[in-house]
């Protein structure tokens, strides 16, 4: 079973970087198309970014186009997220996931998340 493991959150100002991997372990990444998720405090858990099994495709939401980037190491099995020109509406738990067909599926168990906190 694939377990998954985030890092890199921490708290910056308002317009700085932080860059988030997750790691897996029980499993290889390439089967899935792979996702980050956030969920900030009092809402529902939503899409960020997604990244086709070989990293050809992305897929962001709109919130965050043009800012994030999200990208793969199969042969590592981990997935990363580069945040930049962050914003006080980004802070929230960001979770990884993956699904085999979907890039907005989480068929994998969640994480713990890595918390953000970006402060204005």
């Amino acid at each position: 079973q694939v377990q998954l493991v985030e890092s890199g959150g921490g708290l910056v100002q308002a317009g700085g970087s932080l860059r988030l991997s997750c790691a897996a372990s029980g499993g290889t990444l390439s089967r899935y198309i792979m996702a980050w998720f956030r969920q900030a405090p009092g809402k529902e858990r939503e899409f960020v970014a997604g990244i086709s099994w070989s990293g050809g495709n992305t897929y962001y939401a709109d919130s965050v186009k043009g800012r994030f980037t999200i990208s793969r190491d199969n042969a590592k099995n981990t997935v990363y997220l580069q945040m930049n020109s962050l914003r006080p509406e980004d802070t929230a738990v960001y979770y990884c996931n993956g699904d085999p067909r979907s890039p907005r599926g989480s068929s994998l168990t969640w994480g713990q998340g890595t918390q953000v906190t970006v402060s204005s």
